[in-house]
């Protein structure tokens, strides 16, 4: 690393830069009577250096969206653009070494390994590519520290709270410096505080030049953290706001 992730966090936008570009992606689930429309020909932007929030009630199809993007599926029709590729370029193993290289995630259960320390899984995604241990679990540490856990790298999973589960989930995602963070529900586990906490923290990430950080909830608590809100009912992107509702006092 050229730059500790301390330093990248404090790193400002530059100007608004497209990261991602939908054009009419509809998903569809089984066939015949069975058939599911989980989304219906989405077009939408997502710019980097920005934190968006991707709201709206359970079952609206966030979670398919969040994971076409991030190559975890693919639409039944339309294309993503990412940060300049097609996503219908990237296929096979090249989607593959996208995901791996650009690409984090942070889910509401951490999925953290209970036989590792905090700082072996962070370093997992390195190891996975193939990075000597020694590497790996130095960069662990760079990360951790950037989360302000540095004095949990040899704490268990259920020696943490979940909070601080969290962070080391967000550690995780973030260790091979992704462009694209992918959250889906971080905060929706948690107490006001360590919300609030975690909230904080995904809000730094956000500004680095060059990342996109998506946050899909539909926890009110955390409307106020976004630079973005897209709002989606029944498989359709029904709003998009540059300007979200007021942080409300006492709440993430």
């Amino acid at each position: 690393m050229t730059a500790t992730l301390h330093e990248k966090f404090e790193s400002g936008p530059q100007t608004r830069e497209t990261a991602i570009v939908c054009r009419g992606i509809s998903k569809e689930f089984g066939k015949g009577e069975t058939r599911v429309r989980a989304l219906q020909e989405i077009d939408v932007e997502i710019f980097a250096s920005e934190l968006t929030l991707l709201v709206g009630p359970s079952g609206c199809g966030k979670t398919t969206l969040i994971s076409i993007i991030a190559g975890l599926l693919n639409p039944t029709a339309g294309d993503i653009e990412l940060f300049g590729l097609s996503q219908a370029q990237l296929r096979g193993e090249k989607l593959v070494q996208f995901r791996a290289e650009s690409v984090g995630f942070v889910f509401q259960q951490y999925n953290l390994l209970p036989s590792l320390t905090a700082v072996e899984n962070v370093a997992v995604p390195l190891l996975i590519q193939g990075m000597a241990r020694p590497e790996a679990l130095n960069a662990a540490r760079v990360a951790l520290d950037a989360v302000d856990l540095h004095a949990a790298v040899r704490q268990f999973p259920n020696q943490l709270s979940g909070g601080q589960q969290q962070r080391v989930a967000i550690a995780r995602a973030l260790v091979h410096q992704p462009r694209l963070l992918v959250c889906d529900e971080p905060t929706a586990a948690l107490d006001a505080k360590s919300g609030q906490v975690v909230m904080d923290l995904l809000k730094r990430v956000a500004v680095q030049p060059g990342r996109a950080v998506i946050v899909v909830t539909h926890d009110d608590r955390v409307f106020g953290y976004g630079d973005r809100m897209i709002a989606m009912a029944d498989g359709r992107v029904v709003s998009v706001s540059d300007e979200s509702p007021p942080r409300r006092s006492g709440e993430n």
